[in-house]
């Protein structure tokens, strides 16, 4: 396990290994992670993003980049070991069991980490970086907004988790078809609608949905939008809340987790422009 420090939080790095795996749905895959680097994300909160780095095909090591402060570049391992980096959610984490949980979409093997997680098995190994620092990951608020397709899922799922009884609202999240149905936990009066969508990306139903909302007047109720989908859908959803609706920039979250017909490398110029633009 390292630490790299600087004026900003510090930045958590470990190798973890593959305790077991299991496919909650045809589509969605839990993989549990255990090794000695688990403890030292103790403080870390489930629902916030890291980077995963998974390894070359064939190869159960992980190789991290330096980052040089000084000159502020990364110095990359040779092009046989670097490790595809991705974007994901850091799903759950249990102290006493030693045990990490990152979700997986299965979505084919076109993709480093999808494919990575089809054929997980026990012992392999996978890199993850991480703030080492809390973080809150929705406001307060009486009502809410929650918008998701499947790589939002782990994030919609921790909030619901999360959620007061008191709390209300509606949650649409989009899957393949009714067998990626999941049982999302939670305490709060939040509707959930299932919408299947074969093809996610080719088309705006996701962002469809959410227009048809009944949204509650800000006058009687403190209101809050969490939006994790795809680049356009995200953008449309945005558009809708921020600009038709006239929602304050604090009443909503929103982020990208994928551009349709874009690799995530090709992509996050992109989506963290239109991320940092609005939020």
């Amino acid at each position: 396990m390292s630490e790299t420090k600087n004026t900003a939080p510090a930045i958590l790095r470990g190798v973890l290994e593959v305790k077991h795996k299991v496919y909650l749905t045809p589509h969605y895959i839990r993989i549990t992670f255990t090794g000695d680097d688990v403890p030292a994300f103790a403080e870390t909160t489930p629902g916030v993003n890291n980077k995963i780095f998974i390894p070359p095909a064939g190869l159960n090591e992980i190789h991290f980049p330096d980052f040089d402060f000084t000159t502020g570049e990364w110095t990359h391992p040779p092009e046989h070991l670097r490790p595809a980096i991705r974007t994901y959610t850091h799903r759950a984490f249990d102290a006493k069991k030693n045990e990490m949980t990152i979700d997986f979409v299965a979505h084919g093997e076109s993709g480093p980490a999808s494919a990575w997680a089809i054929h997980a098995k026990a012992g392999d190994r996978l890199g993850v970086v991480m703030k080492a620092k809390e973080s809150v990951i929705y406001p307060k608020a009486d009502w809410y907004l929650l918008a998701a397709d499947a790589t939002g899922i782990p994030v919609i799922a921790t909030i619901l988790e999360t959620l007061p009884s008191t709390a209300t609202g509606i949650a649409y999240i989009e899957i393949p078809g009714k067998e990626d149905e999941q049982y999302l936990k939670t305490e709060a009066d939040i509707q959930i609608i299932w919408i299947y969508n074969e093809h996610p990306g080719e088309n705006r139903l996701l962002a469809d949905a959410v227009r048809t909302v009944k949204i509650p007047e800000q006058t009687h109720t403190t209101r809050f939008s969490y939006v994790a989908a795809e680049f356009s859908a995200v953008k449309d959803i945005r558009q809708f809340l921020r600009k038709e609706q006239n929602w304050d920039q604090s009443e909503l979250y929103a982020y990208s987790y994928w551009k349709y017909g874009a690799s995530e490398d090709g992509s996050v110029k992109a989506r963290r422009q239109e991320h940092h633009e609005e939020n």
